[in-house]
């Protein structure tokens, strides 16, 4: 596991800690087991209903491809997710402030040039 991921602490029990990452920026190991417990137990419903219709209702064989493609997805969406720094509200908060001084410095220079024209 990454050191700078965030984490919770670990004397709170499992769901007390999936509630409280939710709160917390990117994704936690809480989060990521539960969304991979909800789908191991879709493919596993998904499964049994095929099994007992005998695999004559084609709705529940896509059902499954759709759901094992969503899961790699979301899988890819993960990696990607914990491969890339999150900014904090504060970081996001001075990058729109600059952002927004560079367009009025901008727009001073364009007014000042359309004078000297």
């Amino acid at each position: 596991m990454d050191e700078s991921a965030p984490s919770i602490a670990t004397d709170d029990n499992f769901f007390v800690s999936l509630w409280n990452s939710i709160f917390i920026p990117g994704t936690t190991p809480q989060l990521i087991m539960a969304t991979h417990c909800s789908f191991i137990c879709l493919f596993f419903i998904l499964s049994w209903l095929i099994y007992m219709t005998k695999a004559q209702n084609i709705h529940f064989i896509m059902l499954l491809l759709i759901s094992v493609l969503l899961w790699g997805t979301v899988i890819w969406f993960i990696n990607e997710l914990q491969s890339v720094k999150l900014k904090s509200n504060e970081e996001l908060f001075k990058d729109e402030k600059e952002e927004k001084e560079e367009k009025n410095n901008e727009g001073e220079e364009t007014i000042d040039n359309k004078k000297n024209n």
